[in-house]
């Protein structure tokens, strides 16, 4: 038999109590921190009780559509219930989550640097991320909304619901996507350590310099179309109101040319994650680390290119039907390259079913679904009949939730034991994930085929047809919520009771697991060597610290 010690501490730090949890103390501490991993982690907190919010929204919709006829809402209500849902999940939760909260801890770690380049820029966007929900739980308690999430007109500007404070919420949340972009930017840029080139950068890192990217240049006309929506109802301009000259489809363009980019900014940094789990727990290095990477920017730059296909039956010319038609197809490929770089890179390799894989395979199965879904509604001749059924309700959720949530949710997993310096129990985080998979799929794939017969999306009752559908759904939304549940349970749990984390549980190879678990306040004593991320040839486990470590480090006995 074979056994390897080791003669070092890997965590020195956490004998001296010297991590950033502990490094000072009380409110103010954090309220007023630098430290880009406490900010990280305000950011989950707030993340993570916006998501409980908007999933009780989703549970009285699914309630509400569990038999015909009214259950537990009014007409009115379920408007309002729909629109928040949207709204909540979309701005506060799916936006943010990866990038504001994970990304924010981890990127400097990643990068051996100490912080994020513009600390206090960094404080700042939390706190604008903070007013912008304050705003919607403003708009909550005065009477809600009911314009659905994308706020369009002219119904936005006739409503009596609070479109000014829910419209103030998502500009003011503008601002904090756009100064996490540009902090981002210039980290990316100006901290990399020497030897860390562009392409020994982690892809993960490349997934987020693409995500600022489209933050910093697609941002700013959300933010200027909210404005104009606000001036419009305030001072009967007449921009989008067709009463007063206005144009509506106007407003569309405007929306749209940031809001289908937005769906890059939550799908990009969870394709970022999935090519972090996929390798470090197939044991094998990332096939195609380029094509990757590349295809992050390529994403970024088709995605401004395709708002039109939201406008098919807007009336908008043939010609340039056809031409977004195209172009939408050609975005398929490079989310095709990332999806087949993962596959080659499981490949004969030697794959561990912990939590965050779990996870990883659950992604590439739903989003897979969720992409080839979006054939149909980029292909001309179907999406006429398929717009506005709960074929795209189906195909957006297996998008965003399937895809960017679940990536969330293995990145969350993957990294608990480096925020919090605890493991959580794996028995319970596989049962988890398993009925997250059950839920979903449950909840989400009977909509494909009422979306296909007719069944059209945003309406509180249904015919008799339709029924069998919408039990099913609404029992899958219950499942998840169970699933939920047990997460939010034993993540708690290990908070308390958790056995301690070693610095490197996984055996991955990127900079954040080189120190300590939780990590120094400094994140590093001194500047970490830069190798290939990818390669795990030079580490081994150890018995005696339940960690991986460099094989340089371990004494063997036989």
């Amino acid at each position: 038999m074979t056994t390897i010690s080791s003669s070092y501490d890997p965590v020195p730090e956490l004998a001296h109590g010297n991590n950033y949890l502990t490094h000072t103390r009380g409110v103010l501490s954090w309220l007023f921190t630098l430290d880009h991993k406490r900010i990280g982690v305000m950011y989950l907190v707030g993340i993570l009780g916006s998501f409980f919010l908007g999933g009780v929204f989703a549970v009285l919709v699914r309630t509400e559509l569990l038999f015909q006829g009214e259950q537990v809402l009014t007409d009115d209500q379920y408007n309002q219930m729909f629109t928040l849902h949207g709204a909540v999940m979309t701005f506060l939760v799916i936006i943010p989550g990866i990038p504001a909260a994970l990304g924010n801890f981890v990127l400097p770690i990643m990068l051996g640097a100490k912080d994020v380049a513009f600390p206090r820029l960094n404080l700042a966007s939390f706190y604008l991320w903070t007013l912008g929900a304050i705003f919607f739980l403003a708009v909550l308690a005065s009477g809600g909304l009911d314009t659905g999430w994308t706020f369009y007109t002219p119904y936005s500007i006739e409503t009596n619901t609070a479109v000014i404070g829910a419209t103030a919420g998502a500009f003011i949340l503008g601002f904090s996507s756009i100064l996490t972009g540009m902090n981002f930017i210039v980290s990316i840029h100006q901290l990399r350590p020497p030897g860390m080139t562009w392409f020994k950068m982690p892809l993960f890192l490349w997934a987020l310099y693409a995500t600022a990217i489209i933050q910093v240049l697609a941002t700013p006309v959300l933010a200027i179309t909210l404005l104009l929506l606000i001036a419009e109802r305030t001072f009967q301009v007449g921009i989008f109101d067709p009463k007063l000259g206005g144009d509506p489809v106007l407003y569309q363009h405007f929306f749209w040319f940031y809001s289908h980019p937005a769906v890059y900014i939550m799908i990009l940094p969870a394709m970022g994650v999935i090519s972090e789990l996929v390798s470090v727990f197939s044991r094998k290095h990332i096939f195609g680390y380029r094509f990757i990477a590349y295809s992050s920017i390529a994403i970024a730059l088709f995605g401004f290119l395709v708002w039109g296909h939201h406008m098919f039956t807007s009336g908008q010319s043939n010609m340039m039907n056809m031409i977004f038609s195209a172009l939408t197809f050609s975005v398929s490929i490079p989310s095709a390259i990332k999806v087949f770089n993962w596959l080659a890179t499981m490949y004969k390799g030697s794959i561990s079913l912990a939590t965050p894989m779990c996870y990883a395979l659950i992604f590439i199965f739903l989003f897979g679904i969720g992409g080839l879904t979006g054939l149909f509604l980029t292909t001309l001749a179907t999406d006429i009949q398929l717009h506005d059924t709960y074929f795209v309700v189906a195909h957006f959720h297996y998008v965003m939730m399937g895809g960017t949530m679940i990536a969330f949710f293995g990145a969350l997993h993957y990294w608990w034991p480096k925020m919090t310096g605890r493991m959580y129990s794996e028995m319970w985080g596989r049962l988890a994930a398993f009925l997250v998979f059950v839920g979903f799929n449950t909840t989400f794939f009977p909509q494909f085929v009422a979306g296909s017969q007719g069944m059209p999306r945003r309406y509180a009752d249904y015919k008799e047809m339709y029924a069998g559908y919408h039990f099913v759904s609404s029992i899958g939304s219950y499942i998840m919520a169970v699933a939920f549940v047990i997460m939010a349970c034993y993540l708690l749990h290990s908070l308390f009771r958790g056995r301690k984390a070693p610095a490197n549980p996984w055996g991955a190879n990127t900079l954040e697991w080189h120190c300590s678990s939780p990590p120094p306040h400094q994140n590093f004593d001194e500047q970490p060597a830069v190798g290939d991320c990818y390669d795990y040839s030079g580490l081994e486990y150890d018995t005696a610290t339940d960690s991986y470590v460099p094989k340089s480090r371990t004494a063997v006995t036989t």
